[in-house]
């Protein structure tokens, strides 16, 4: 069982300015999610940083809301929480994959972001990740992000475009605007 498991932990990146994070949780399984919650905040909170948290309907809202806070807000770093189980039908895997990917993808726009987004059997499988005192799968998503937003840092943490940028020129001319 996981529970039994040791792993090795990288220690807590230090910062010269506290790191702003945002919360994205699902309280489908409201327990759950509180002790998520708990655990993030706590590791936040260790490195002297700062976060809000924001609740959305279920594991696939969370990355729509992170990518609105990424292209509209001044976060440094996101913590993605909540709880899949399986059910009798294929929405688990669905639900699991989609949010999965979607933060993938946002990660490699740049987004700073902890996936803490339980994807179990059972609701004891749940249990015992999100304790705060056991697993603490909650801080631990934390930890990642506070790790991106470190090495985000240390590389300039300046937003590059992502894709297809057309020149001034091309844009006056597609526009029949000004040039940039």
């Amino acid at each position: 069982m996981a529970a039994n498991e040791s792993h090795y932990s990288l220690p807590r990146p230090s910062f010269d300015r506290a790191p702003k994070l945002l919360i994205v949780v699902a309280p489908y399984y409201k327990d759950i999610a509180d002790q998520l919650v708990a655990g993030a905040r706590a590791e936040i909170e260790a490195v002297g940083g700062t976060h809000d948290t924001i609740e959305v309907p279920g594991a696939l809202e969370v990355p729509t809301a992170i990518g609105q806070a990424f292209r509209m807000s001044d976060f440094d770093g996101f913590v993605a929480l909540g709880c899949v189980i399986r059910g009798e039908t294929t929405h688990y895997d669905t639900v699991c994959n989609d949010s999965s990917r979607a933060i993938t993808l946002l990660g490699l726009q740049g987004a700073c972001i902890g996936n803490g987004i339980l994807t179990v059997e059972n609701r004891a499988q749940a249990e015992v990740r999100a304790d705060a005192a056991g697993q603490n799968k909650g801080g631990g998503a934390a930890a990642a992000a506070l790790h991106l937003i470190a090495l985000a840092r240390r590389w300039g943490g300046t937003k590059r475009s992502v894709g297809f940028m057309p020149k001034a020129d091309e844009f006056q001319i597609a526009t029949g605007g000004d040039k940039l």
